[in-house]
Formats: structure tokens, sequence, C-alpha cells
């Protein structure tokens, strides 16, 4: 019998199978590999340390439009997202009696020169969107970005004040508003007069 305070100890079927899930799921792009050759244009990107030690410390990005991939290690690989580009970054670990923690950030990758908070595993930072930590919050963060993808709207594509929005939301307990089809077609009408 499971103890009602501890966060449930979470079984991840492996990095093999996330990536999985992503390739299976068609709002979700698959990765793109590109060869960026000059230091210049790599220092433009955003990366991202994903480690992967099954059942122990565990980091995936849940969406985002990956610009390069680079792998480093059996366990270890750094993905690049291009500026403006938003993506969620999962954080999970575990010791021998269960989850010690877990988090999730969805974050907008910075210009150069544009002002960014630094994160761990995200360099050099991001405009951080939402930040949850604990595993009852950050499943209702999964869930909310399942909501979004069933309104037929990829995650990286919705509205940046929506995930404002669950942030403040889950902080305080309540339950974040659904993301609609109505509501991404009047952020896409408001970014081409902005923009």
């Amino acid at each position: 019998m499971s103890d009602p305070a501890r966060p449930p100890r979470i079984d991840f079927s492996g990095f093999a199978e996330a990536l999985r899930r992503q390739a299976n799921n068609p709002l979700q792009h698959r990765p793109i590999t590109t060869a960026i050759s000059r230091p210049a244009q790599q220092s433009r990107l955003t990366e991202v340390e994903l480690i992967w030690i099954e059942q122990k410390l565990e980091h995936w990005i849940r969406f985002g439009r990956i610009a390069q991939e680079r792998i480093v290690t059996r366990r270890t690989r750094i993905m690049g997202f291009r500026p403006g580009a938003i993506f969620a970054f999962v954080r999970w670990m575990a010791n021998d009696y269960g989850t010690v923690s877990s988090r999730i950030d969805v974050v907008r990758a910075v210009n150069a020169g544009e002002p960014y908070t630094t994160l761990p595993f995200v360099r050099p930072g991001g405009e951080v969107l939402l930040h949850i930590e604990s595993w009852p919050k950050v499943s209702q963060v999964l869930a909310a970005i399942d909501a979004v993808e069933a309104a037929s709207v990829d995650p990286c594509d919705a509205a940046p004040d929506h995930w404002r929005h669950v942030h403040n939301r889950i902080t305080a307990g309540q339950e974040p508003r659904a993301y609609t089809l109505e509501r991404h077609r009047a952020w896409l009408r408001r970014r081409e007069i902005e923009g």
C-alpha cells in the first residue's frame, strides 16, 4: 500500500519509449538534426542537456521544435532550439525510496542580447513561461499540454500567455482554462497585428 503523502513512483518505460511517443504524435515535430559548422551560429541556439539514467535521473523534452541534436554519450544528448522557439523541459529524479523531485518548465528561447532567466541544464537560459514543481502539479501541466494537442494545436505554437496562465492557475491550486481553437486564432491575429 502506498503512502498518500508521498508522490507515486513513476514507472517510465524508457527514453526510447518517450521518443517513440513523440514520433507517433502527428502534432509533434520530429527532431531535425542539422550540422552547424560555425561556432557563432551554434552559440545562438539555446541548448538543453538531456540525461537519461533509467529510474534515477530522467530529463526529456515534452514538446518543441528541435533545431539541432548532438549525442554526447549513451545517456546524454544536447538539443538546440532557435531563438523564439517554445519548448517544455521535464526533469525527474528518484532514489531507492521513490520520487525525489519532478519539475517542468515551458521556456522561450531568447535572441542574443535579450534578458533571460538561467535554468539548470539550459544554456544560456530563456524566458520562463511556466515553472512547476512536484509530481501532482507536473501531471496537471502534462494534462494541459495534452488538452492543447487535443484542440489540434501544436503546443509550440500556443500563445505564450496560455502557459503563463497555466502556471498561475496551477500554482494557486485552480484548474486552468482550456486552450481552444478560437483562442488560438485570436492569438495568431494578435501576432499578425503586432508583428
